[in-house]
């Protein structure tokens, strides 16, 4: 990668939208990614970058703009990193993403679904209950700087307001910049984790030192002031401990489930909740189990789906990698009087075939992975009594890589996929994948 020597500004028509979100153009039969910039769209772009096979740009001018183009409601968008589409109409962006699983499909997988599934949605603003901000001391600016990282990110966003996080923290960003200026031990804070349960909500301040005496008492009395429980890591995340008084009840409900899951501040949880909610009744509505039917829930977490699937079905086991999210998960089977449901630790990245619950037949799996996907998993499983395998992923190459693997070694179809816009505004894309077995003969 190399910058060019001089400024070069050139015209261009953006014919597609690229993973990342960036507009895509041919220059002199060379591709062209162009940031802020639709598909249909006319513009004038800087060249930022020149690589081998494609180079990189910046529009400055919208010459015709895309009937989808909308403008951006965030006054950080195009410095900050977290939304890269806010420019792009939400209906708009939901058509983008399935065109990114639909090629990824095609390209990696070489499989097509037998059917679309309709997009899932839920609010697209405020949504975010998860979140890491980055800290960094800017002697330059005579400040601290707290946000999300900037689309260069070496950066920090400076951020006073941030619509997409829970508004309890996205509208009070400038005061929590403010706080972290009137630390005397702010440099010892490289970041701040943010969790919203359904009755609480938690800052975690990672600090590489002790922090004095005066600066926990200023963060004790933010918490008050803007109701935070306010905790303290000072090393890894068994070292997460709260400032003062009790540790906080985080769960979250699943109403329709008579469900109530606890997790701890560092846990992994779907980011957006209503979108979760609509997730679980989606993938239930794909598996269909019945109480005659065993379920194997592979990268089960703290029981997102097991314990819906649980209500529903005679038997279920979730095996999950992270031995505090199997604690979780079990503990959230006796909170809620599930007996049918079992929790185990498994390296699902690596051999499963001695485990007991892999030797064991299923009728019905789900699969949640991470973005890496479940390659070797499925080189191992699912075994021939499994029926309908739903696949629930957060990175389209590997949904297309495992479906190619599903369909093409282990006998399945792939009947149904679609996308879910668990991340509004960016280029995440969340989607849900049914497979079906084949009739013999």
């Amino acid at each position: 990668m190399r910058k060019p020597a001089r400024e070069v500004i050139f015209a261009t028509t953006i014919d597609d939208l690229s993973h990342d979100g960036r507009g895509v153009a041919r220059v002199e039969g060379k591709t062209v990614f162009v940031a802020d910039a639709l598909p249909g769209e006319q513009v004038r772009a800087r060249l930022l970058h020149t690589h081998r096979n494609f180079d990189e740009a910046q529009a400055v001018d919208i010459l015709r703009a895309s009937p989808e183009r909308v403008v951006p409601r965030c006054a950080h968008f195009g410095v900050c990193g977290g939304c890269v589409l806010q420019h792009m109409a939400p209906a708009a962006q939901i058509a983008a993403k399935q065109n990114v699983l639909a090629q990824n499909f095609q390209r990696i997988g070489h499989v097509q679904p037998a059917r679309w599934l309709a997009p899932l949605t839920a609010a697209t603003w405020g949504y975010r209950r998860r979140a890491r901000l980055s800290v960094k001391q800017v002697a330059k600016k005579g400040k601290t700087l707290v946000g999300f990282r900037e689309r260069d990110p070496r950066f920090v966003a400076d951020l006073a307001h941030c619509d997409v996080l829970d508004p309890a923290l996205g509208d009070h960003l400038d005061a929590l910049g403010a706080l972290l200026n009137d630390m005397q031990g702010a440099q010892a804070v490289p970041q701040i984790e943010f969790s919203a349960g359904d009755a609480a909500r938690v800052l975690v301040f990672r600090h590489l030192q002790p922090l004095p005496e005066g600066d926990l008492e200023k963060m004790a009395a933010f918490g008050r002031a803007h109701g935070f429980t306010i905790l303290l890591q000072p090393g890894g995340a068994d070292s997460v401990h709260a400032l003062a008084g009790e540790a906080p009840d985080l769960y979250y409900t699943l109403p329709a489930y008579g469900l109530r899951l606890a997790f701890a501040p560092l846990d992994f949880i779907q980011v957006n909740a209503s979108l979760n909610q609509k997730m679980i009744d989606h993938a239930l509505g794909l598996l269909r189990p019945g109480p005659g039917d065993r379920v194997l829930d592979l990268f089960c977490g703290l029981g997102n789906f097991s314990l819906p699937i649980a209500r529903r079905a005679g038997r279920v086991c979730g095996v999950e990698g992270d031995t505090g999210l199997v604690a979780r998960a079990r503990s959230n089977a006796v909170l809620n009087d599930i007996a049918n449901a079992e929790f185990c630790l498994g390296d699902l990245a690596g051999e499963v075939r001695g485990s007991a619950w892999a030797r064991a037949e299923w009728d019905l799996v789900l699969l949640d992975p991470p973005r890496s996907g479940a390659e070797a998993l499925l080189q191992q499983l699912p075994g021939k009594t499994v029926r309908r395998v739903v696949y629930v992923s957060c990175h389209p190459a590997s949904l297309a890589r495992d479906a190619g693997t599903l369909v093409n070694r282990h006998g399945f179809k792939l009947a149904a996929a679609g996308v879910m816009d668990m991340f509004p505004h960016t280029a995440h894309v969340e989607s849900i994948a049914l497979f079906e077995r084949r009739r013999q003969g």
